[in-house]
């Protein structure tokens, strides 16, 4: 059996698997041992124990009085929301100043390099207390706040600005989800049940039609309002909020831009020889022969900056802002449940990166050559 070298290495394998296992079953005991002769508490028990945790700002709605796993759903919630849209909108700044430093125009691409080369030489972290550092000092006190635009307001206190309620039935809404998919995939259920597309494609208007209909939809306007010490209504978007968004989106900016300027660069100078010869304009050659190609190298090291930006957003504890691993220090230090409360760390920021994975290494399938 040890003769062949596949039996062999199965057999290695499996030998490091177990010795890695007892390893850690024995570091596993030895900690629970050590701090039960302490008198410290092992076990989630205490998850379904109320938190009394303040959370200043929250997506999910929050008491103090909810238990220890509503508190940690919420700053998931809030971590989830900071990364999603700093990602959105590093994304779309990170292509903006990619195709800027790539541009003819010496003022663009000289201000893309600049950018670019601060935001990559800058530690994060320092980006986040200058900004808030600064946020105290440049903007105004509440009551002499800069009207941006009409009702959206700046002010120390952080930014208020409208917000759009939108009310809705749940059955017509489920009407116009389902139109929308029957829309598109019309072609698809075409060819499975034979019917004609025209059939589908009447069928996802009148589904869309209905669903409006029944969705009773009602579009409200809030307007922040000044109440004498603080504004009221509208969405606010405290100092803290503010400044992670900012910061970690002018960071990861730098390294998205460069990313996309290599993956343009990676693309033979035929391609853009062949679209002018078909006299397509610059924007339409990047539109629809550059951009398409460079999806398929810039995938998977916007993948690793994606990841980073929600490793980063545990910097928000540095600003204030409560997200998961602030919640998560708060409830060790109250509860002291320290390796419980590492092992859930561990757990959910290692779920959150393997899922943006799965999903990157998805779509970098979908988009990539196959060969014949």
């Amino acid at each position: 059996m040890f003769r062949d070298a596949r039996h062999r290495g199965i057999a290695i394998q499996l030998g490091l698997l177990i010795a890695i296992f007892i390893a850690a079953a024995l570091l596993v005991s030895t900690a629970v041992s050590n701090l039960e002769t302490r008198g410290i508490p092992v076990g989630i028990d205490f998850l379904g124990m109320p938190s009394e945790i303040v959370i200043s700002e929250s997506v999910l709605a929050h008491d103090p009085g909810d238990s220890h796993y509503r508190s940690i759903l919420v700053g998931i919630a809030n971590t989830l929301f900071v990364s999603t849209l700093v990602i959105i909108l590093s994304t779309v700044c990170g292509l903006v100043i990619g195709l800027a430093r790539l541009s003819e125009n010496p003022l663009a691409s000289i201000t893309s390099k600049c950018w670019v080369e601060l935001a990559r030489n800058f530690p994060p972290i320092v980006i986040l207390i200058f900004l808030y550092s600064i946020w105290w000092k440049v903007f105004p006190p509440v009551d002499q706040a800069w009207e941006l635009l009409p009702g959206t307001y700046l002010s120390m206190r952080g930014l208020n600005c409208p917000e759009i309620a939108l009310s809705f039935s749940p059955v017509g809404a489920l009407g116009v989800v389902i139109g929308l998919v029957v829309w598109a995939l019309h072609r698809r259920l075409a060819a499975r049940i034979r019917l004609a597309p025209r059939f589908w494609k009447l069928l996802s208007i009148g589904l869309l039609v209905g669903g409006v209909v029944l969705a009773d939809t009602h579009l409200t306007l809030e307007v922040p309002q000044f109440t004498g010490s603080n504004y009221s209504g509208g969405i606010e978007l405290s100092p803290e909020l503010s400044t992670i968004l900012l910061g970690l989106t002018l960071y990861t900016t730098g390294f998205i831009a460069e990313i996309i300027r290599g993956g343009v660069l990676s693309i033979n100078k035929g391609q853009w020889e062949a679209g002018r010869a078909l006299g397509l304009s610059r924007g339409k050659i990047l539109r629809f022969i550059v951009i398409p190609q460079t999806l398929r190298v810039i995938v998977p090291p916007l993948n690793s900056q994606y990841i980073n930006v929600v490793k980063n957003s545990t910097l928000a504890i540095a600003v204030g802002y409560p997200d998961f691993l602030a919640v998560m220090n708060t409830m060790i230090s109250k509860t002291s449940h320290s390796i419980e409360g590492v092992l859930i760390i561990l757990g959910v920021y290692l779920v959150i990166n393997l899922s943006l994975s799965t999903l990157a290494n998805w779509y970098n399938r979908r988009v990539g050559l196959t060969g014949g």
